[in-house]
């Protein structure tokens, strides 16, 4: 059977006066029960629960929205989030990734970073930064509390950083004592 949208704006309008009606037939017969006896406080919790389930499927038939999401996608934009995961949406563009292989000297000062982070800022760290895996899906991989990734990640990239800045610093250095011997030499 085919409705129209006036039979089905009429079914839904039906269907919330329905629920108003009975909404308000509970509400009356709560009042009307005795709080001094012990089972009528009992039936008052229960129709408590009956009058706040269907205020809540009021709302929801009214709005059209889950009553009392706060962070819906409704609430923020709906592309906020959205990346670009297909390249062709650009073919003008020409980006390119080139594979750099690495030497051995450099997987070596790689892993000799890697190894100054705990296991746990390891793995958290490998699979946020190598993988493109969000703190939500490394929490479910591998059941940590997304707080705690987030905290290892940024421990990590702390970590990583001073390393970089210590080896650079290091560099310098040596640079600068070749230079003055070679300048001794000369």
């Amino acid at each position: 059977m085919n409705m129209t949208s006036e039979q089905i704006e009429n079914w839904a309008d039906e269907l919330l006066m329905q629920y108003e009606d009975g909404r308000a037939e509970l509400r009356k017969m709560g009042d009307e029960l005795n709080m001094e006896d012990l089972k009528d406080k009992q039936d008052k919790k229960q129709i408590n629960s009956m009058i706040n389930d269907m205020s809540f499927s009021i709302d929801w038939m009214k709005t059209g929205r889950r009553p009392g999401n706060m962070r819906g996608i409704d609430k923020r934009s709906a592309y906020q989030r959205r990346a670009l995961v297909d390249v062709d949406l650009f073919p003008s563009l020409d980006i390119g990734t080139e594979e750099k292989v690495l030497s051995q000297d450099e997987r070596k000062k790689i892993m000799d970073i890697l190894m100054l982070l705990s296991h746990r800022e390891r793995q958290c760290f490998l699979l946020h930064q190598a993988q493109g895996m969000s703190y939500a899906e490394i929490h479910r991989e591998l059941n940590v509390s997304r707080s705690s990734v987030q905290k290892y990640v940024e421990r990590a990239k702390k970590k990583v950083e001073n390393a970089l800045c210590h080896a650079s610093v290091m560099q310098n250095h040596i640079e600068d004592e070749r230079g003055y011997f070679v300048d001794r030499a000369l």
